[in-house]
């Protein structure tokens, strides 16, 4: 089912996607300064360790704080589970959770909503379903509005580089009927992307044939192939290594070169996480 929405209608059913996301929350806007409502709705949230939340922001590569804030940034930095991203070329705005999502003219920002005109489409799925979590895959049709509005925008997270990611660490006790939650897994890039943004001007495309000055920007993860600061010791997004510390085998094969980004056939490992062929160049880059 799609509604066209404009107005007070277009901004309560923003407040009810965020209010109403009990296991997934999506929010992408190139420019996000929160409206007061909106961080008393987010802060609700802040004791939902199972609510996995994605913010994505873009433009002003050469001054991001423009997009966001940092004060807004620190803010959601308190949520327990949430990746924060930046999309330089994001113009896009979608907001989604487990049931609804909306496609929208409106930033996720305070002047857009009480003065632009704007309108959107609310989107949910004919019949029961999870957009985020893809669960109706296997009953609703592909080339669906809601199917193909979810599968871009997931491309459009996994492309983004991720500078904030906590992710819950959990410890079941008493026959796995009552959960501790420890420290977080915290990977954190927030300082260094404000404070050096300048420096990053060029948007990376994972080809071995960019230039040594574009191979400096960032690395990939192995196992998923998103972007990540390059570093052969940590060649894994914090997500990615919760998941390959569950058997901590440093010659597991994986999927991508940590340099190039280019699919490996598995012939990288977090104890040899580039590529044969590409280790003069990376020497190069980064020696």
């Amino acid at each position: 089912m799609a509604k066209f929405i404009t107005g007070d209608e277009l901004n309560s059913e923003i407040g009810k996607i965020i209010s109403n996301a009990n296991e997934t929350l999506i929010l992408i806007s190139p420019f996000i300064k929160l409206h007061d409502r909106l961080k008393s709705t987010l802060s609700e949230k802040k004791e939902n360790h199972e609510l996995n939340i994605t913010v994505v922001f873009g433009k002003n590569e050469h001054d991001t704080s423009k997009s966001i804030s940092i004060e807004d940034v620190n803010f959601l930095k308190q949520l327990p589970n949430i990746q924060i991203r930046y999309e330089k070329r994001l113009h896009a705005k979608y907001y989604a959770n487990e049931n609804a999502a909306i496609l929208t003219s409106m930033n996720l920002y305070s002047y857009s909503q009480d003065n632009n005109i704007e309108a959107g489409v609310l989107i949910k799925p004919s019949i029961m379903g999870n957009i985020a979590n893809n669960i109706v895959s296997n009953i609703t049709d592909e080339n669906s509005f809601d199917k193909q509005t979810h599968n871009y925008f997931d491309v459009v997270i996994k492309q983004s580089q991720v500078i904030f990611n906590k992710v819950p660490q959990i410890e079941k006790t008493f026959l796995g009927l009552k959960r501790n939650y420890k420290e977080p897994l915290i990977e954190d890039h927030t300082s260094d992307f404000f404070q050096n943004r300048q420096k990053q001007t060029t948007y990376y495309t994972a080809s071995v044939k960019d230039s040594i000055e574009q191979q400096k920007i960032t690395g990939f993860c192995i196992r998923t192939g998103e972007r990540i600061p390059f570093n052969v010791k940590k060649p894994l997004s914090a997500e990615a290594y919760k998941s390959w510390s569950k058997y901590n085998n440093p010659n597991f094969p994986e999927k991508f070169c940590h340099f190039s980004g280019e699919p490996s056939n598995k012939e990288t490992s977090l104890a040899n996480p580039i590529l044969s062929k590409n280790l003069k160049k990376a020497q190069e880059a980064f020696g």
